[in-house]
């Protein structure tokens, strides 16, 4: 990266440099934010599999999709008071350094062979990356003259880039460490990684702006305290009721329902909270209304996209060849073609959308939004001619039926996320415009808590199962179909937001 950077009087305060024609800082968030997601779809890549493994948990498939499914979801869930504890107490700078060391203390705790401390690490990854995640974004953002600025697109662009390039890089290594070498090793190397990213961040901390190090409402300190006791509180509450249940020999089969309930109440709750509001305008009630509709589309899209890490890949490790052109490759491979495909197909769809727009034919919102769901249905669809054949003939499959519905996969988040970013922004109230793409991330959480429950031990749905992949391709299309067909009553609510 070094030789990309060239003089430039132009470029942000205190630097005389540039990344890319783009302030210099611009190069530390993103080598921070690859080396956060290159741990992060490490741990995604190896998680499943190290649950079934007999070297591993030894654990059913369906409890490995439920434990993951759990994970993911509390990922999203946590961004939301990692951009609060941003806001009022240490601002975006320092709660990414310690988001980023908790993340690193997460993976060593994965590292340790202990069951205790495999679930330990878990949910330190989870915390941490819920820190980090939320605000390494707005310190992008920080780095420009205000929306205005015309390098203010292509710099989130060169940013997603990172983004897709550490999860590229992710499952060839730490998955390859994991499953052909020890799974603690791959566990670490996640660690590494992160220590790697942080390293580099405080670094290069000295290129960002000055507006990355202040907390934008500092809390009083009566809202310290009142935090304080309410962190207390549920503390104790979380902790007498895993107590409880271990105590009484339930830990087992209810240790995920609270997170699970966590993951559906707290994303209806917030939106609920909006909708109540008496300080919204009409037309801002109107917008919101809409949005909810965007909302429940995206968790249905994301219930069965996640599944790609658990499902997809469960199946890949037991019913296919893992074997093309005589090479053979380790499962966890499977992850790396969603972030590829991304990289080779966002600026094609971009360009597409671009052409149809200048001929007066680029598709409303609600339609993209209707082809991801017919498009992540139909993939599920084709996911059950393997499955199928497997189920009835045994042996193994060729890969290329995982790489042609990762393909579609990508195709349809390709429909679905960067509109769903920009529609948040354009949707969202006055008063909650900095709280809401932090909903947006809550409709990832609800439709992991959606798989989450299916998998629980409670209902113990196989996934795996071709009724089951059925049933959900066929609930994304009718749902796509359903946004489609009330196109102009969400148009309506929209306003002037196309």
């Amino acid at each position: 990266m070094a030789s990309s950077l060239t003089k430039d009087s132009a470029s942000t305060p205190g630097s005389e440099k540039t990344f890319f024609g783009h302030p210099r800082g611009l190069a530390t968030l993103f080598m921070t934010e690859m080396w956060e997601r290159y741990s992060f779809y490490g741990m995604k890549a190896l998680l499943p599999l190290y649950l079934i493994a007999p070297g591993g948990m030894d654990m059913s498939a369906t409890t490995a999709t439920a434990i993951y499914s759990v994970y993911m979801s509390m990922v999203y869930l946590l961004a939301m008071p990692g951009g609060w504890m941003a806001d009022r107490f240490w601002g975006p700078r320092k709660t990414v350094v310690i988001g980023a060391s908790v993340v690193i203390l997460g993976h060593i705790t994965l590292a340790l062979p202990s069951s205790a401390s495999f679930f330990a690490g878990l949910a330190l990854v989870a915390l941490g990356s819920g820190l980090l995640k939320a605000n390494i974004s707005v310190m992008v953002g920080h780095l420009y003259k205000g929306p205005q600025d015309p390098r203010r697109d292509g710099g989130f662009t060169l940013f997603y880039i990172g983004i897709n390039l550490g999860a590229f890089l992710a499952p060839l290594t730490i998955g390859t460490v994991g499953e052909n070498v020890n799974w603690h090793f791959g566990f670490a190397l996640a660690a590494v990684g992160m220590a790697l990213g942080l390293a580099q961040f405080l670094l290069g901390s000295r290129h960002l702006s000055e507006q990355s190090s202040v907390i934008s409402q500092p809390a009083t300190d009566e809202q310290r305290r009142s935090a304080l006791r309410t962190g207390l509180i549920w503390l104790i509450v979380a902790a007498a009721l895993y107590t409880l249940m271990g105590v009484t020999g339930n830990f087992a089969d209810w240790a995920l329902m609270p997170l699970i309930i966590a993951g559906l109440v707290i994303p209806v709750a917030v939106l609920a909270r909006m909708k109540r509001d008496k300080e919204l305008s009409t037309l801002e009630q109107s917008k919101l209304s809409g949005y909810i509709w965007f909302f429940v589309v995206a968790a249905v899209f994301w219930m069965i996209y996640d599944q790609n890490g658990s499902t997809l890949s469960i199946f890949g490790k037991g019913s296919t060849t893992n074997n093309l052109l005589g090479f053979d490759f380790p499962t966890s491979w499977y992850q790396s073609l969603n972030p590829i495909f991304i990289m080779a197909l966002a600026p094609v769809v971009a360009s597409a959308w671009l052409w149809l727009n200048k001929r007066g034919k680029e598709p409303s919102t609600a339609v993209k939004f209707a082809s991801s769901l017919t498009l992540i249905g139909i993939s599920f669809a084709v996911f059950l001619i393997p499955l199928i054949d497997t189920a009835n003939n045994g042996g193994k499959v060729s890969p290329m039926w995982l790489v042609a519905i990762y393909f579609i996969q990508t195709v349809g988040e390709l429909c679905l996320s960067p509109v769903g970013l920009s529609l948040t922004t354009k949707m969202a109230p006055e008063k909650y415009s900095a709280q809401m793409m932090g909903v947006w991330f809550l409709a990832v959480t609800a439709g992991d808590s959606v798989t989450g429950l299916l998998t629980s031990p409670q209902l113990n749905v196989d996934l795996n199962n071709s009724g089951a992949v059925a049933v959900e391709a066929i609930i994304a299309v009718i749902a796509g179909f359903g946004i489609w067909t009330s196109r102009k009553k969400v148009k309506e609510l929209m306003g002037s937001v196309n």
